[in-house]
């Protein structure tokens, strides 16, 4: 093992001062499981100052709604061991589901209100008259771990959240600033749809990390709407840099080497306006370029063909790229005004779309739940059919290994690898159970004998490479700690707590394979069925998102797709789509709805189509060569009418709308044509 870092150590020590801290508390006042703040402690601790307050505010939430969920259900319940265990699973399972319907690391005070009330309630069946008592005990404890771990994170050299969230920020910005260049530069890289599809994970990464950011210890907590707007901003680009490198495609597709050039000018314009640094952009320079688009942007009539279509098109991505560009660069300056002490009052007022714009499965949650609550029946039937004293035990961490693994597609890998390492931790355990701590007679002794193992662990914790097996082994140690009576600890009752914890472990894992795994190919399928169902909403006549919000939303399914398209492979059974392309063509439906209200007469032709696309989509992803070619007439027939109508920014903003959606949905399409006999032949 490689020698610690300073940022290493540092961390190392001061979660092993907060573990001591509370254990010291803990002992001193007399709370009957002193070890849980010890290991509260441990859990809350973060490398920054942010994430750890969060974590102990979020944690201290759940941690009271799980007792006072414990408090209800055991004085009612427990003459009926079945019906108790029934609305303990229940419990455990609702607040499960409830918490991936927020994908936020706010979900964590739902999920962790829970096991928590399996935690509390489970040891106190025997004992209900005490389960008041039990509840406020471990509320307790869990607070001066969490209080601990606050005091010492943000008190003792600080680490703030902020550089990270800033490099991390300006790592998506220098993306999209490479993806831009290469989208309106002739000569440029040709970027794979992986490299395109990383900024979006890059969003949808930063918005999860911007949620401790109001916690941070530095002037970066204030500007936590403008950090959202940006992200916000970034997700609207990725459908406009998309449709922007498709149009110019199509332009040089259609023959329209003359027309590229007379853009080409334009183009190298925006590529160094965006290139620039922060503060060097010449000032109202946006303006300029948006006088530029409209003199290149073709005028619409009843005799307007394909090529001038797509440039109607392109020159409307392009200006909304620049709004977008032009907001970014004014944000980033407000996000650098307020990291130092001074966020203008134009960055207090910002908006942004917010956590209600991510993905959600109702589906996958509601699955998740019921291996939840079938984890917990099972634990509680084997404890009353085996009249195990321990075997309270085993329902409780088979909660929690369903609901800390409940995100991933397959969590059995993840259980079983817990399992490994608690496995391995059991050694050191009993070390500390059965020949340390009844040897020592002071907190001093008992500390300087714990420092050998957490200073190591807590090292490793902090290393993202072993993370995740450091994590379990210190559960395995300070669970063990936590539940075994220290002052009365013999091998009887160590071996059956032992045994206990890993037979819940067990249980969690041959529950979740028969009952909550999916493949990567199944969740990508509900992925895009998701998108096209949403599109299908659209043109049903259902209330139409924003485009912001409907961009942040199918930016972070494109994030949750991309990896497991890469782990699904070639499975015959996946449909082939492009994630990109249905982004862009809800953004171009969206837009259609906005503009329909002001077409008067015109709009007519727009309701047939609005149905058709509904029926399309929701077919997906069956393809049905009549509705392909009836969609397709519709489409020529709604842009004849629109582009017969009075000229108006409704007219405009349809036109670019309904060429979009053509180029998008039938690229391999002849080209449009406005000839009456092809009208005729829509007849």
């Amino acid at each position: 093992m490689r020698a610690p870092t300073l940022q290493e150590a540092l961390f190392s020590v001061k979660s092993f001062a907060a573990s001591m801290l509370a254990l010291y508390v803990s002992m001193r006042i007399g709370l009957p499981r002193p070890f849980w703040s010890m290991m509260t402690a441990y859990i809350v601790s973060a490398p920054f100052a942010g994430p750890t307050r969060s974590k102990a505010i979020f944690r201290l939430a759940g941690t009271f709604l799980g007792a006072l969920g414990a408090v209800v259900l055991v004085p009612n319940l427990v003459d009926s061991p079945e019906l108790l265990s029934l609305g303990i699973a229940l419990w455990v399972a609702g607040c499960l589901y409830i918490s991936l319907l927020d994908r936020t690391p706010r979900s964590y005070v739902v999920m962790l209100a829970g096991y928590t009330c399996a935690l509390i309630a489970f040891p106190a069946v025997d004992r209900p008259e005490t389960i008041f008592d039990v509840g406020l005990a471990r509320v307790e404890e869990i607070l001066l771990g969490l209080g601990c771990a606050t005091l010492i994170h943000t008190l003792v050299f600080p680490q703030s959240f902020a550089p990270v969230l800033l490099s991390r920020l300006d790592h998506a910005l220098r993306d999209a600033q490479h993806w831009i260049s290469d989208a309106l530069s002739p000569n440029g890289d040709e970027r794979s749809a992986q490299d395109r599809r990383k900024l979006a994970a890059d969003i949808t990464e930063l918005r999860m990390m911007s949620t401790h950011l109001p916690f941070d210890t530095s002037h970066l907590r204030w500007t936590s709407n403008a950090i959202h707007a940006l992200q916000d901003r970034l997700a609207t680009m990725v459908p406009l840099l998309s449709a922007i490198e498709d149009r110019l495609l199509a332009l040089r597709e259609l023959g329209a080497g003359g027309v590229s050039l007379r853009w080409n000018a334009l183009l190298d314009d925006i590529r160094t306006w965006t290139g620039a640094h922060r503060g060097q952009a010449e000032p109202g320079r946006e303006v300029a370029l948006r006088a530029q688009i409209d003199a290149l942007t073709p005028a619409i009539g009843p005799h307007s063909g394909w090529q001038e279509l797509v440039e109607v098109n392109l020159a409307a991505r392009l200006r909304a790229l620049i709004d977008q560009c032009a907001a970014v660069q004014a944000l980033r300056g407000h996000i650098d005004a307020g990291a130092h002490g001074e966020l203008p009052a134009a960055a207090r007022d910002v908006r942004p779309a917010g956590s209600a714009a991510l993905h959600l499965d109702h589906g996958m949650a509601a699955m998740s739940a019921l291996g939840a609550v079938i984890g917990v029946l099972a634990g509680c039937a084997f404890w009353i059919l085996t009249g195990w004293p321990s075997g309270s035990v085993v329902p409780m961490f088979a909660a929690v290994m369903c609901c800390f693994f409940s995100t991933q597609d397959d969590p059995v890998p993840f259980i079983k690898s817990f399992l490994r390492f608690t496995l391995w931790s059991v050694p050191v355990s009993a070390l500390y159970v059965l020949a340390i701590l009844p040897a020592l007679h002071s907190f001093e002794m008992l500390m300087l004998a714990c420092a050998p193992a957490f200073l190591v662990i807590g090292v490793l914790i902090a290393r993202p490479a072993t993370f995740g097996k450091a994590m379990p082994f210190l559960f395995g140690i300070a669970g063990t700690l936590a539940l075994v009576d220290t002052q009365n600890a013999d091998m009887t009752g160590f071996v059956n707590s032992t045994v206990a914890q890993l037979a819940g472990i067990w249980l969690s894992a041959l529950v979740t394979q028969l009952f909550r795994t999916v493949g990567a190919g199944f969740t990508a399928r509900r992925l895009l069925k998701a998108g096209w169902s949403e599109l299908a909403r659209i043109g049903s006549g259902e209330r139409a998102p924003s485009v912001t919000e409907f961009s942040a939303r199918m930016v972070d399914r494109i994030a949750l797709l991309t990896p497991r398209l890469a782990l699904a492979g070639k499975q015959q059974d996946l449909p082939a789509a492009d994630a990109l392309v249905d982004l862009r063509i809800g953004l171009n439906m969206t837009q259609l709805v906005e503009a329909r209200a002001q077409l008067g007469r015109s709009q007519a032709a727009l309701w047939p189509l609005m149905e058709h696309l509904s029926q399309h989509f929701e077919a997906r992803p069956r393809v049905n060569e009549d509705g392909e070619a009836r969609l397709l007439a519709s489409l020529d027939n709604a842009l004849r009418s629109v582009c017969a109508a009075p000229p108006s920014r409704g007219q405009r903003d349809a036109a670019t709308a309904l060429a979009g959606i053509r180029r998008d949905l039938f690229p391999q399409a002849p080209p449009y044509q406005s000839s009456p006999v092809i009208e005729k032949e829509i007849r």
